[in-house]
């Protein structure tokens, strides 16, 4: 996500950190880089014009902290304007109303239908009922797809088959209301903003249905033409929020920097993965982050958090510390990595590493599994005491796993090495030294 404009202000900041003081020349320098980053990057070309006045003007006027390197002042304010140009904070659903109804509006193509069942499935896990709405009777397949992404999710989905589009989310709601659903998601057709008869239906929908969010679902890949379809949809209906789609697969950032500045409407949602839980919040200072290349930790903990259970991460640095730890613990923290995503992803998450240090690393995420598959070839006892494991039992681990001897001495190695390691912490804890830090994974 945003890897070519994350490169450039990488580029853009290497410079700037070495500044002995700002002058006028270096600002405008600075600015005359960032703006021609921010149009590489497809950023309507007046936010990108308004976004460098404003970066001129603060570092005009800043004021020289002694602790502070100038330079690092300068890349300060340009983190601080362009969080305020993604929208400063995020922004929630409007959940007030029992039940409540939220529009799914966009274009044909743009990942409307996954993303209403992305927001059933974040609604679920926030102790929401919800009811999906399959009013677009036009795509082939489009019902089934939504029932069959209903199902993933856990949540209940109403169709009428191929039926009034108005009737359907009307009956829809009279049904929500004598079931006691929380929230209800209507998954609109997909429509081409010069087809008018489409565009007056959903006007009519948004007219019987009354619904307290209505959310443009854009692709973010398209970059200016999500945000000029973005602006065209707002004329038409009151939208309160956007969901940009498949930014794990935007490099650029174009749609996600501009469209807040030209519709005025907040990003409340982006989509990162094809799984059900791929929709995050927009959170402003996060995006911002990993635009410029500062890393996501916040992300990174909550992607553990949500896989890792507290109790058992507690009773594994127990183990670690009285270096009980073997194979089969190793094995459980490499399913939990996997399920994580993949590790050049989760490495990106992390401060200061951008692409170019990334590109020198080798991650072969295929290596989990080759390492996953000789583990499983073990026997029990093998797991617990990888000592016992002599040449026989290599060679038949090797057949069993399909990989060769030298991989599994290779494994027995390196693991020896880290109870070595977590011994002389184990030994450094019973003396008492000040916390360390613990361990909830392994490298």
């Amino acid at each position: 996500m945003f890897d070519q404009i994350t490169d450039k202000f990488d580029s853009v900041f290497r410079s700037l950190r070495g500044l002995g003081k700002i002058t006028d020349r270096n600002i405008n320098d600075t600015t005359r880089e960032v703006r021609r980053v921010l149009l590489d990057a497809d950023v309507n070309f007046r936010v990108a014009r308004d976004f460098i006045k404003r970066v001129q003007k603060r570092a005009q006027g800043t004021k020289v902290t002694k602790s502070v390197k100038p330079g690092e002042q300068f890349i300060k304010i340009i983190h601080e304007e362009m969080v305020q140009l993604l929208g400063g904070t995020s922004e929630t659903l409007d959940l007030s109303q029992k039940p409540s109804v939220i529009l799914m509006a966009g274009l044909q193509g743009s990942g409307k239908t996954t993303s209403a069942s992305k927001l059933a499935y974040y609604l679920k896990q926030k102790g929401k009922k919800v009811l999906l709405v399959a009013a677009d009777v036009y795509r082939p397949a489009a019902i089934e797809q939504l029932k069959a992404l209903g199902q993933k999710a856990g949540t209940k989905v109403y169709d009428e088959g191929a039926g009034d589009p108005i009737a359907i989310c009307k009956n829809a709601i009279d049904e929500a209301k004598s079931t006691n659903i929380d929230v209800v998601i209507l998954d609109t057709a997909g429509r081409l903003h010069v087809d008018g008869e489409m565009m007056a239906e959903i006007q009519s929908i948004f007219e019987e249905t009354k619904p307290q969010e209505i959310l443009f679902v854009a692709d973010g890949m398209t970059g200016q033409d999500a945000v000029n379809s973005a602006q065209v949809f707002n004329e038409a209906l009151p939208l309160t929020g956007i969901i940009l789609t498949k930014m794990d697969g935007d490099a650029r950032g174009g749609a996600a920097v501009s469209i807040r500045e030209v519709t005025g409407k907040p990003i409340k949602f982006i989509g990162v993965s094809e799984k059900l839980d791929g929709l995050q919040i927009f959170e402003p200072k996060r995006i911002a982050d990993r635009i410029l290349g500062f890393g996501d930790v916040i992300s990174f903990v909550e992607k553990a958090q949500s896989i890792v259970d507290e109790k058992e991460a507690k009773l594994l640095q127990k183990k670690m510390m009285k270096n009980t730890f073997d194979l089969e613990d190793f094995r459980g923290q490499m399913k939990q990595l996997k399920q994580m995503g993949s590790m050049k992803q989760l490495m990106g998450m992390m401060p200061g590493m951008n692409r170019k240090m990334l590109k020198g690393m080798s991650f072969d995420d295929k290596q989990i599994d080759w390492t996953e598959a000789i583990i499983n070839s073990m026997t029990t006892d093998e797991r617990h005491n990888p000592k016992i494991i002599n040449g026989s039992r290599r060679l038949r681990i090797s057949k069993g796993s399909g990989r060769s001897v030298h991989e599994i001495n290779t494994l027995i190695k390196q693991f020896s090495q880290m109870q070595k390691m977590m011994k002389k912490i184990g030994n450094l804890k019973s003396l008492k030294i000040p916390e360390m830090g613990s361990f909830t994974g392994l490298n």
